[in-house]
C-alpha cells in the first residue's frame, strides 16, 4: 500500500498544466511592474539629472516621480505574493484558479508598465518645466498621481480576482 501526499493532478478541472498558469500570473504581475518602474524611475531621473545641473538645490523637491514609479513595483510585488501564496503543491489547484491567477497577474502587469511609461513621461517633462516656472509644481504632482491610480486600479482588479481563485478539483 502507498501513500501519495500530494493531490490527484491530471483531471478535466486539475490539469498539469494548471499551476503554470499560477506562476505565469505570479511572474507577469512581477515583472511588467518592475519593468513600468524601472521606465518610470529611469525617465524621471534623466529630466531631475538635468534639472539638477542648473539649480541643485530643486532636486530633493523632484523626486516625487521617482518614489511613485517605485511605488508601481510594489503594487506587483503584492499581487505576485498573493498568487504564489495559493501556490501549494500539497493542495488541489485547478485549472480555474490557474486562469484567475494569470489575469490577476496580466492586470497589475500591464496596468503597472502603463503608470510606469506615465510617470516617467509626466515627470521628465514635469521636473524640467519646474526648473523654469515653480508654480507648475502643483499641477505636476497632480498629473503623477493620475499616472499612479491607473496602476492602484490593476492592483484593485487583482485583489478582487484573487478572492475568486477557488481550487476544487473533485468534481
Amino acid at each position: 500500500m502507498s501513500f501519495s501526499p500530494l493531490p490527484p493532478l491530471g483531471g478535466e478541472s486539475c490539469p498539469y498544466f494548471a499551476p503554470f498558469l499560477g506562476l505565469a500570473g505570479a511572474g507577469c504581475a512581477m515583472i511588467f511592474s518592475a519593468l513600468g518602474a524601472a521606465y518610470g524611475t529611469a525617465k524621471s531621473g534623466i529630466g531631475i539629472a538635468g534639472l539638477g545641473q542648473v539649480k541643485p538645490e530643486l532636486m530633493m523637491k523632484s523626486l516625487i516621480p521617482v518614489v511613485m514609479a517605485g511605488i508601481v513595483g510594489v503594487y506587483g510585488l503584492v499581487v505576485a505574493v498573493l498568487i504564489a501564496n495559493d501556490l501549494n503543491p500539497a493542495r488541489d489547484y485547478s485549472l480555474y484558479a490557474g486562469c484567475v491567477h494569470l489575469a490577476a497577474g496580466l492586470a497589475t502587469g500591464f496596468s503597472g508598465l502603463a503608470a510606469g511609461f506615465a510617470i516617467g513621461l509626466v515627470g521628465d517633462a514635469g521636473v524640467r518645466s519646474y526648473l523654469y516656472q515653480p508654480k507648475l509644481f502643483v499641477g505636476m504632482v497632480l498629473i503623477l498621481i493620475f499616472a499612479e491610480v491607473l496602476g492602484l486600479y490593476g492592483l484593485i482588479v487583482s485583489l478582487i480576482l484573487n478572492t475568486k481563485a477557488t481550487s476544487n478539483c473533485s468534481a
